[in-house]
């Protein structure tokens, strides 16, 4: 027998089908339905409304936003994410990434650090005018650049250039709070003492626990400095980490202006530490934006740099310009390059981004120019001059196109799916501040 003749085989078993068929839907049926969207919305929603509560001055160009949602309570985010925040400013709408600088338990709110970028647009706003009860939208966290122990071990060294620290300050909060078995040594470079971002914080944390180690780097030291000087080379990681380098469970996080990422990968290659255990995100526009994926061909970058109509820089164009309309700032459960500040392996190809803004030098040399690696991309934080010619609408268009095919979850979606014989992405940068 059949289970269909089985089945019509039970008594009135045809009429409960039917009655079943015919009911209208509960609201138990209706909640189910929807419940994943709706828990997903809610932990993580699309947009976040936030009011400034505290404005903290931690350096006399770096300027800590103290931010509370206006609203339900905020997402939780990991150590290492950061926000896409939205400004208004002068009549332009535009957004920049930054890195969560507190710690994920800190549940009331988000610290955004924002360090003054010499020209910069967003960030002398920032710095400078933000005031308490000031409201911004900015996205829900995102990002692949935290620290997980199964996947990335308990031991990680974080070489941090000037504002880069922001993400290590969340890590060393995190682990603080946590305890455990995770060990994090911060090794950041500094021009000056009194550029040092959070120096009597982390000296604190540093002293008050066993398992947090931070070393400072002065490359422009005075009189009154005595510890390490110079630049954050091969030699100092290795005296530093020991006969951890080469472990398999060693980590290395590299975060600040490209020029740390452009010294410190060569460093690190020389040494012979394993590509798979470096992770690290580069800040700043690429030096060569022309030769991202699909930017249109007709479009200089740089046109009309010299004639002052710096509002034909797409990067500088919020209207149409990556940092409006990419993926990043519009949706954050993307895991692509736009919508992610890391990578989590170097490019065997071994890709140069371009050196970063000069306000935020790491203590590390500039190397000679490299072959820049076509995936990468970011925005920079010019000054738009709104006075000038608009774009035409087909350029506008073109470039939206190239910021949205830029933006596509290829490149970090295939690194996780490849073997490792394959080569990993280039890195992602995220937008200078």
């Amino acid at each position: 027998m059949s289970e269909r003749t089985a089945f019509d085989a039970i008594d009135r078993y045809a009429g409960i089908v039917a009655s079943i068929a015919a009911a209208p839907p509960s609201q138990a049926d209706e909640l189910r339905a929807t419940e994943p969207a709706t828990v997903v919305a809610r932990l993580h929603p699309r947009r976040l409304s936030l009011t400034v509560t505290d404005v903290i001055a931690e350096t006399p160009t770096t300027t800590t936003l103290r931010m509370a949602s206006i609203g339900p309570d905020l997402p939780p985010f990991l150590a290492g994410q950061y926000v896409n925040l939205f400004v208004d400013l002068d009549g332009t709408r535009t957004s920049r990434p930054f890195a969560i600088s507190s710690a994920p338990a800190d549940r009331g709110h988000y610290d955004l650090t924002v360090r003054e970028a010499a020209r910069g647009f967003v960030s002398p706003y920032l710095v400078r005018r933000v005031k308490p009860g000031d409201t911004f939208s900015s996205t829900s966290p995102m990002g692949e650049f935290f620290h997980n122990p199964l996947f990335h071990g308990d031991r990680l060294m974080f070489l941090a250039g000037g504002s880069g620290v922001t993400p290590a300050r969340s890590m060393i909060r995190d682990i603080a709070a946590r305890g455990g078995a995770r060990r994090l040594h911060l090794v950041y470079g500094s021009k000056d003492p009194d550029d040092i971002i959070f120096r009597a914080e982390l000296d604190e944390l540093a002293h008050a626990n066993d398992t947090i180690d931070v070393t400072h780097v002065i490359s422009q030291p005075d009189h009154s400095w005595g510890g390490r000087t110079g630049f954050i080379n091969g030699d100092l990681i290795a005296e530093l980490a020991g006969p951890h380098l080469h472990q398999m469970t060693y980590y290395l996080y590299l975060s600040g202006p490209p020029a740390i990422y452009d010294f410190c990968v060569g460093e690190l290659q020389r040494l012979g530490v394993a590509r798979r255990r470096v992770r690290y995100e580069a800040n700043g526009p690429p030096a060569e934006p022309q030769r991202l994926h699909d930017w249109p061909g007709h479009l200089d970058p740089a046109a009309g740099a010299n004639s002052g109509h710096r509002a034909a820089n797409p990067f500088s164009t919020a209207s149409s310009g990556p940092a409006t309309s990419s993926k990043s700032a519009a949706d954050p459960g993307t895991a692509a390059c736009a919508g992610s500040r890391s990578s989590p392996a170097l490019s065997s190809t071994d890709p140069r981004p371009s050196s970063g803004n000069p306000t935020n030098g790491p203590a590390t040399p500039t190397p000679a120019p490299r072959s820049r690696s076509p995936t990468s991309r970011s925005n920079s934080d010019q000054r738009i001059d709104t006075r000038a010619p608009a774009l035409s609408a087909e350029a506008a268009e073109d470039i939206s196109r190239a910021s949205a095919a830029a933006s596509q979850p290829q490149a970090l979606g295939a690194a996780r799916t490849t073997s490792r014989a394959r080569p990993a992405p280039a890195p992602c940068h995220r937008l200078g501040a």
